[in-house]
Protein backbone atom coordinates (compact mmCIF):
# COMPACT_ATOMS: atom_id res chain seq x y z
CA UNK A 1 0.00 0.00 0.00
CA UNK A 2 1.32 3.61 -0.99
CA UNK A 3 2.09 5.43 2.18
CA UNK A 4 -0.18 8.09 0.37
CA UNK A 5 -3.29 6.00 0.86
CA UNK A 6 -3.22 6.12 4.71
CA UNK A 7 -4.04 10.07 4.19
CA UNK A 8 -7.80 10.60 2.81
CA UNK A 9 -8.59 12.31 -0.08
CA UNK A 10 -7.94 15.74 1.66
CA UNK A 11 -4.65 15.13 2.48
CA UNK A 12 -5.39 15.35 6.19
CA UNK A 13 -3.43 12.27 8.45
CA UNK A 14 -5.52 9.91 9.53
CA UNK A 15 -7.17 10.02 12.89
CA UNK A 16 -4.84 8.57 16.12
CA UNK A 17 -6.94 5.56 17.43
CA UNK A 18 -4.53 6.56 20.72
CA UNK A 19 -2.99 3.06 20.37
CA UNK A 20 -0.08 4.19 18.29
CA UNK A 21 3.31 4.36 19.57
CA UNK A 22 4.59 3.70 23.07
CA UNK A 23 2.72 5.20 25.49
CA UNK A 24 5.95 6.60 27.04
CA UNK A 25 6.71 8.51 23.44
CA UNK A 26 3.25 9.65 23.83
CA UNK A 27 3.98 10.81 27.03
CA UNK A 28 7.34 12.34 26.19
CA UNK A 29 5.52 14.39 23.29
CA UNK A 30 2.80 15.78 25.24
CA UNK A 31 5.79 17.22 28.10
CA UNK A 32 7.53 18.30 25.39
CA UNK A 33 4.59 20.18 23.36
CA UNK A 34 3.42 24.04 24.09
CA UNK A 35 0.76 24.87 26.35
CA UNK A 36 -0.03 24.73 29.85
CA UNK A 37 0.19 20.87 31.32
CA UNK A 38 -3.06 20.58 33.70
CA UNK A 39 -5.07 17.49 34.83
CA UNK A 40 -7.92 18.68 32.34
CA UNK A 41 -5.46 18.30 29.48
CA UNK A 42 -4.42 14.84 30.08
CA UNK A 43 -7.98 13.39 29.57
CA UNK A 44 -7.97 15.62 26.06
CA UNK A 45 -5.02 14.22 25.02
CA UNK A 46 -5.10 10.93 26.27
CA UNK A 47 -8.92 10.02 25.09
CA UNK A 48 -10.09 6.45 26.43
CA UNK A 49 -6.92 5.95 28.41
CA UNK A 50 -7.88 9.32 30.37
CA UNK A 51 -8.88 7.40 33.84
CA UNK A 52 -5.77 5.24 33.73
CA UNK A 53 -3.15 8.17 32.99
CA UNK A 54 -5.12 10.27 35.05
CA UNK A 55 -4.75 7.95 37.99
CA UNK A 56 -1.02 7.10 36.87
CA UNK A 57 0.03 10.87 37.37
CA UNK A 58 -1.69 12.03 40.00
CA UNK A 59 -0.18 8.42 41.93
CA UNK A 60 3.21 8.45 40.86
CA UNK A 61 4.05 11.50 43.35
CA UNK A 62 3.15 9.74 46.38
CA UNK A 63 5.30 6.72 44.93
CA UNK A 64 7.68 8.79 45.31
CA UNK A 65 10.30 8.68 48.11
CA UNK A 66 10.97 12.82 48.19
CA UNK A 67 9.54 15.05 50.20
CA UNK A 68 6.28 16.82 48.85
CA UNK A 69 5.14 19.09 50.76
CA UNK A 70 1.28 17.78 51.35
CA UNK A 71 0.67 17.75 47.95
CA UNK A 72 0.55 14.19 47.63
CA UNK A 73 -2.10 13.70 49.67
CA UNK A 74 -4.50 16.27 47.33
CA UNK A 75 -3.15 14.49 44.04
CA UNK A 76 -3.90 10.87 46.49
CA UNK A 77 -7.33 12.85 46.40
CA UNK A 78 -7.81 13.42 43.48
CA UNK A 79 -7.44 9.54 42.25
CA UNK A 80 -9.98 8.21 44.48
CA UNK A 81 -12.57 10.59 42.99
CA UNK A 82 -11.34 9.45 39.54
CA UNK A 83 -11.19 5.59 40.71
CA UNK A 84 -14.63 6.39 41.85
CA UNK A 85 -15.81 7.22 39.05
CA UNK A 86 -14.99 3.87 37.33
CA UNK A 87 -16.73 2.13 39.98
CA UNK A 88 -19.93 4.23 38.95
CA UNK A 89 -19.43 2.75 35.49
CA UNK A 90 -18.44 5.96 33.63
CA UNK A 91 -17.15 6.30 30.38
CA UNK A 92 -15.87 9.66 30.05
CA UNK A 93 -13.77 11.65 33.25
CA UNK A 94 -15.60 14.27 35.04
CA UNK A 95 -13.49 16.39 37.00
CA UNK A 96 -14.72 19.84 38.46
CA UNK A 97 -13.07 22.84 36.33
CA UNK A 98 -11.22 24.06 39.37
CA UNK A 99 -9.05 20.35 38.78
CA UNK A 100 -9.14 20.55 35.58
CA UNK A 101 -7.50 23.86 35.25
CA UNK A 102 -4.95 22.54 38.57
CA UNK A 103 -1.71 22.48 36.78
CA UNK A 104 0.97 20.27 37.45
CA UNK A 105 3.48 22.00 39.05
CA UNK A 106 7.51 22.39 38.27
CA UNK A 107 7.98 19.14 40.47
CA UNK A 108 6.05 17.05 38.48
CA UNK A 109 7.07 18.03 35.13
CA UNK A 110 10.31 18.53 35.84
CA UNK A 111 11.33 15.42 38.35
CA UNK A 112 8.30 13.13 38.32
CA UNK A 113 7.13 13.07 34.84
CA UNK A 114 10.82 12.25 33.48
CA UNK A 115 11.27 9.85 36.35
CA UNK A 116 7.83 8.46 35.26
CA UNK A 117 8.52 7.93 31.24
CA UNK A 118 11.84 6.14 32.08
CA UNK A 119 10.07 3.40 33.82
CA UNK A 120 6.96 3.23 31.90
CA UNK A 121 9.85 2.37 29.20
CA UNK A 122 11.30 -0.37 31.29
CA UNK A 123 7.65 -1.54 31.27
CA UNK A 124 7.12 -1.42 27.70
CA UNK A 125 10.08 -3.57 27.06
CA UNK A 126 8.65 -6.39 28.56
CA UNK A 127 5.04 -5.96 28.26
CA UNK A 128 3.02 -6.96 25.49
CA UNK A 129 -1.03 -7.06 25.14
CA UNK A 130 -2.73 -9.86 27.79
CA UNK A 131 -6.12 -10.48 28.43
CA UNK A 132 -7.18 -7.50 26.18
CA UNK A 133 -10.62 -8.68 26.86
CA UNK A 134 -10.67 -7.66 30.55
CA UNK A 135 -9.75 -4.55 30.19
CA UNK A 136 -12.60 -4.12 27.77
CA UNK A 137 -14.88 -5.57 30.53
CA UNK A 138 -16.62 -2.92 32.82
CA UNK A 139 -17.41 -5.07 35.56
CA UNK A 140 -13.32 -5.58 35.51
CA UNK A 141 -12.78 -1.96 35.38
CA UNK A 142 -15.18 -1.64 38.27
CA UNK A 143 -13.14 -4.60 40.40
CA UNK A 144 -9.62 -2.08 39.51
CA UNK A 145 -11.80 0.84 40.53
CA UNK A 146 -11.89 -0.51 43.78
CA UNK A 147 -8.17 -1.94 44.34
CA UNK A 148 -6.83 1.55 43.43
CA UNK A 149 -9.35 3.44 45.97
CA UNK A 150 -7.93 0.93 48.98
CA UNK A 151 -4.44 1.62 47.38
CA UNK A 152 -4.79 5.38 47.69
CA UNK A 153 -6.45 5.44 51.00
CA UNK A 154 -3.87 3.18 52.34
CA UNK A 155 -1.30 5.68 51.11
CA UNK A 156 -3.22 8.76 53.01
CA UNK A 157 -3.55 6.83 56.06
CA UNK A 158 -0.14 5.86 56.15
CA UNK A 159 1.87 7.58 59.42
CA UNK A 160 3.43 10.76 58.14
CA UNK A 161 7.35 10.86 57.18
CA UNK A 162 6.96 7.03 57.45
CA UNK A 163 7.53 6.18 53.95
CA UNK A 164 5.18 3.49 54.08
CA UNK A 165 2.78 5.48 51.40
CA UNK A 166 5.37 4.78 49.14
CA UNK A 167 4.17 0.99 47.89
CA UNK A 168 0.55 1.21 48.00
CA UNK A 169 0.63 4.16 45.81
CA UNK A 170 3.32 2.22 43.52
CA UNK A 171 0.82 -0.79 43.29
CA UNK A 172 -1.77 1.86 42.03
CA UNK A 173 1.26 3.33 39.44
CA UNK A 174 1.66 -0.26 37.74
CA UNK A 175 -2.42 -0.74 37.96
CA UNK A 176 -2.84 2.27 35.91
CA UNK A 177 -0.31 1.56 33.56
CA UNK A 178 -1.60 -1.93 32.90
CA UNK A 179 -4.94 -0.52 32.23
CA UNK A 180 -2.83 1.65 29.89
CA UNK A 181 -0.54 -1.44 28.16
CA UNK A 182 -3.49 -3.80 28.45
CA UNK A 183 -1.32 -6.32 30.31
CA UNK A 184 -3.08 -8.51 32.99
CA UNK A 185 0.50 -10.09 33.66
CA UNK A 186 1.73 -5.96 35.03
CA UNK A 187 -2.18 -5.84 36.18
CA UNK A 188 -1.16 -9.36 38.92
CA UNK A 189 2.01 -7.14 39.44
CA UNK A 190 0.70 -4.40 40.52
CA UNK A 191 -1.85 -6.34 42.81
CA UNK A 192 0.95 -7.66 43.85
CA UNK A 193 2.95 -5.17 45.31
CA UNK A 194 0.27 -3.10 46.47
CA UNK A 195 -0.82 -5.41 48.41
CA UNK A 196 2.33 -6.09 50.33
CA UNK A 197 1.85 -2.07 50.61
CA UNK A 198 -1.01 -2.67 52.45
CA UNK A 199 0.64 -5.49 54.29
CA UNK A 200 3.38 -3.62 55.31
CA UNK A 201 1.63 -0.76 56.84
CA UNK A 202 -0.80 -2.88 59.09
CA UNK A 203 1.93 -5.14 60.33
CA UNK A 204 4.38 -2.05 60.96
CA UNK A 205 0.80 0.43 62.22
CA UNK A 206 -0.04 -3.09 64.89
CA UNK A 207 3.35 -3.46 65.89
CA UNK A 208 3.45 0.53 66.66
CA UNK A 209 0.66 0.19 68.55
CA UNK A 210 1.94 -2.47 70.69
CA UNK A 211 5.23 -0.43 71.27
CA UNK A 212 2.65 2.49 72.75
CA UNK A 213 0.95 0.04 74.82
CA UNK A 214 4.13 -1.50 76.45
CA UNK A 215 5.25 1.83 77.18
CA UNK A 216 1.94 3.04 79.07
Amino acid sequence: MRSDEVEDRSGAAAPDDGRSGDFSDQLEDWLSSDGTKTLGALGEVFGDKSFAVTILMLMFLPALPIPTAGISDLFTAIAIVVAAQLVLGRTTLWLPQRWKRRELGRAMLDRALPFIARRIRWFERFSRPRGTHLFASRNAMRLVGLVVIALALAAILAPPFSGLDTIPAMGAVVIALAVILEDVVVLAIGAALGSLGVALELTLGAAAVKLVQSIF
